[in-house]
Formats: structure tokens, C-alpha cells, sequence
């Protein structure tokens, strides 16, 4: 029995990689950082930052929408989706959170490219501000890691 094991991040190559990255723009700073730490952390890993495309879109629901034309186009390598939802008063954050992940899910099932959630789901600002760095930089490791699995997968 072979073992595909998840790349270390060492050994993790984005060079030649082309990504797409789509952010929801509810919570405008917010993605813009999250943004910039993920782009920033695709070029340590080895992306040009030629071959990272950034696509803004209103909220978490359009996202889905928007991973799903670029996955279709075969342009991309792999996807990031980026933005937050906080929690209202109202059953809209359920319907909001669950709906974006399982449209992000359906990107990847439906066309075999990987993406890396990074809409944060959280309480309030202040827990977002706590994960969102990371987070970014987590997306970032994930798309790149992802392809290299998918790579040895499809070699045999």
C-alpha cells in the first residue's frame, strides 16, 4: 500500500501556479487584508504575482457563483475564497455561512479544483481580527498543498 502523504510546507512549490483568489467585500477592511496576507504569502510560496487573479464580489453567497466560472474557464490551478460573516440577530448568518460552504464545496466536487475556505464565520469583529492574518496565510498553504496532492494522484 502507497502512502500520498500532504506535502510539508517546505516542500510546497506555487511556482507556475495560477490562482484565483475571490473575496466577498461585506466587511471591506477586513478583506483587504485578507487579501494582501493571502497574496503576500502565495508569493513566499513561490506564485508570481502575475498569475494570481483577485476578483471582488458583494458577500459570502456570491462567491460560490463566481469560483464555479473560474474553475470553469480551466484557467486556474487552484481557488482561494476569502470574507467574513459575522453573526447578526437573525437566522441570516446560518443561511449565509452554511450556503457559501456548500457552494464552495460544490466548486470543488463539480470540477476537481481545489479551494481553500477562508470565509471567516465568526462571533464578532474582534474574533475575526484574531483569525484573519492567519487564516489568509492558511488559505494560501492549502491551495498551493492541494494541487501538489492532486498532482500525485493523477500521475498514476
Amino acid at each position: 500500500m502507497q502512502n500520498l502523504e500532504q506535502q510539508t510546507l517546505d516542500e510546497r512549490d506555487g511556482e507556475g501556479l495560477k490562482v484565483g483568489i475571490v473575496i466577498a467585500q461585506f466587511n471591506k477592511d477586513i478583506a483587504d487584508s485578507m487579501r494582501l496576507a493571502c497574496t503576500n504569502h502565495l508569493i513566499a510560496l513561490g506564485v508570481s504575482a502575475d498569475d494570481i487573479t483577485s476578483v471582488e464580489v458583494p458577500g459570502a453567497l456570491e462567491v460560490p457563483v463566481v469560483l464555479d466560472a473560474m474553475a470553469k474557464t480551466g484557467n486556474f490551478d487552484t481557488l482561494v475564497a476569502l470574507g467574513s460573516v459575522i453573526r447578526g440577530e437573525t437566522y441570516h448568518f446560518e443561511i449565509v455561512s452554511n450556503e457559501s460552504a456548500r457552494g464552495i464545496l460544490t466548486v470543488q466536487l463539480e470540477h476537481g479544483t481545489p479551494v481553500a475556505n477562508g470565509i471567516l464565520t465568526c462571533e464578532n469583529v474582534e474574533q475575526i481580527l484574531e483569525r484573519m492574518e492567519h487564516k489568509s496565510r492558511e488559505c494560501a498553504d492549502v491551495a498551493v498543498g492541494m494541487v501538489g496532492v492532486l498532482d500525485k494522484i493523477y500521475e498514476r
